[in-house]
């Protein structure tokens, strides 16, 4: 089974990532910023990580500049999640190595959309052929 980390400090959000991502077939597993989602690339890196820009200890973009350096850490799929919509912010997060990039507030049919884009999720019309 494939792992995503979900990676944001709002415990709300993270419920509502959870059940969308294990609904598409992921094992879960939740961090509360940056720092502590290291610890869990260090021991397992993840197929895919669902990451917000703003929180505490180490924020999402700072998270993943040291992710894409670390041994493995160029194979995770990372979906940046979060409130930051300026042109700036979304430039910064694919220029620093995210693969997609959603806005809060997001439901299944987004995350679907962008786990299809990044090829976490085979599309529908792969499946039926």
């Amino acid at each position: 089974m494939k792992t995503c980390l979900v990676v944001d400090d709002s415990s709300i959000v993270r419920k509502v990532a959870r059940r969308i991502v294990e609904a598409l077939g992921f094992q879960v597993i939740e961090a509360e910023d940056g720092v502590e989602a290291l610890v869990h690339c260090k021991r397992a890196m993840p197929e895919a990580i669902l990451l917000d820009w703003n929180m505490p200890v180490m924020d999402g973009f700072q998270f993943l500049g040291t992710l894409r350096r670390m041994p493995g850490g160029d194979e995770p799929k990372v979906v940046f999640c979060t409130t930051e919509n300026g042109i700036d912010h979304i430039t910064k997060a694919m220029g620093g190595g995210a693969n997609e990039y959603i806005m809060k507030p997001f439901d299944k049919e987004i995350v679907l959309a962008k786990f299809q884009e990044v090829g976490l999720v085979a599309r529908e019309e792969e499946t039926a052929a």
